[in-house]
């Protein structure tokens, strides 16, 4: 599965450089990340626990920098084993760009499933694929920007069905 897109980031580029080498931020915009350790130079290690339809899985794997120009561009390649799920593994070509509010992040993403999670068919482990990548630079950019004005809204608080049950 492949897929590309980009996203106008509000901080300069030296920034979102920093943040692509920081294991800090990898854990916390990678969704379901329990733990990211290493450095850019040597590579980082990841536990990721993630659920795709039916098949919920603890993944170990690494995650390498290559081709890396200063400010400029990088390719991160992962690979993780989930058990008896499976594996997945893939990698992500960044590309940054002066924008006319700060930083432009392109990126296009290949992703490759085996075992159990190949078995669910390409359409629900594709659609798990680019919302992994959507939620990653969502979160990235929005770690990086801070809170906006939208972000301090009154959260409603939802019932489930089984509260609204027995209420």
């Amino acid at each position: 599965m492949k897929m590309s897109d980009e996203r106008d980031i509000k901080v300069d580029r030296s920034t979102v450089w920093a943040a692509l080498l920081s294991p800090e931020m990898l854990k916390e915009c990678v969704p379901g990340a329990q733990e990211v350790t290493g450095t850019p130079e040597d590579g980082f290690e990841a536990v990721v626990v993630q659920k795709v339809g039916p098949v919920k899985a603890t993944f170990k794997g690494t995650v390498t920098l290559s081709n890396m120009v200063e400010g400029e561009s990088l390719t991160l390649t992962g690979e993780g084993k989930g058990g008896a799920a499976g594996f997945a593994k893939g990698g992500a070509d960044v590309r940054l760009e002066d924008s006319d509010t700060g930083t432009r992040l392109i990126y296009d993403v290949e992703a490759k499933v085996g075992g159990k999670l190949a078995q669910l068919g390409s359409r629900i482990v594709d659609g798990f694929a680019k919302k992994m990548a959507d939620q990653f630079f969502a979160r990235f950019e929005a770690v990086l920007e801070g809170p906006t004005e939208n972000d301090e809204a009154p959260e409603i608080e939802k019932k489930g069905w089984l509260k609204r049950l027995i209420s």
